[in-house]
């Protein structure tokens, strides 16, 4: 469905998926981290945008999950992308999902604005509780 459908129905729900690098920053991130910034700048004003038509906007801002972005991001090099959840149990696309479907289920009269998301381990982008 096209936006100015979403928006001529006057209902609706946007739920754009940053990272908590857009809300701190950390060494070697600073690329990664202004992208992820710029989404959420971009919900914030989306969220504003679309208000008046009684569309929902959400950021859900995930700290450690275990993806094959850091196999992406250290150029095939699995070693050393396992070493980014070495010691400490990460996220898993499925609890994503699940921050997903608590978003889209909330009652019609609510609507979560802002979430960040992190594995019980992690206390912000660069502080981690690693079991080695």
């Amino acid at each position: 469905m096209r936006c100015c459908q979403v928006v001529e129905r006057k209902r609706g729900h946007v739920i754009n998926i940053g990272s908590i690098a857009g809300k701190e920053v950390y060494p070697g991130g600073n690329v990664y981290s202004a992208s992820k910034a710029a989404v959420d700048f971009l919900t914030r004003g989306m969220r504003i945008d679309l208000n008046p038509h009684s569309i929902k906007v959400t950021a859900i801002h995930p700290g450690l999950v275990e993806t094959e972005f850091s196999v992406v991001r250290f150029k095939g090099d699995k070693g050393r992308a396992g070493d980014v959840y070495k010691g400490m149990q990460p996220l898993i696309a499925a609890d994503i999902a699940d921050t997903v479907l608590y978003v889209l289920t909330r009652p019609a009269h609510v609507v979560i604005a802002d979430m960040v998301v992190f594995p019980a381990a992690q206390a912000s982008a660069t502080v981690v509780k690693r079991e080695l």
